[in-house]
């Protein structure tokens, strides 16, 4: 059972590590979005954040 829980709680971490690499770092359209259609909860936070270091990492 406690490995599970663990299992289940690993990627919120490795999201946790990448959404905080991403700070200060945003582009005005970024900006833009995220006032206009701001994130509705923890989860859309950390998948915009994931969104943008990938696609710094590797542009499309």
């Amino acid at each position: 059972m406690m490995r599970k829980i663990v299992m289940a709680l690993a990627p919120v971490l490795l999201l946790a590590t990448l959404a905080a690499c991403n700070g200060p770092n945003r582009t005005f359209g970024e900006r833009v979005r995220d006032t206009v259609d701001p994130p509705s909860g923890p989860v859309e936070r950390a998948g915009r954040a994931v969104d943008r270091t990938v696609d710094r990492v590797t542009p499309n």
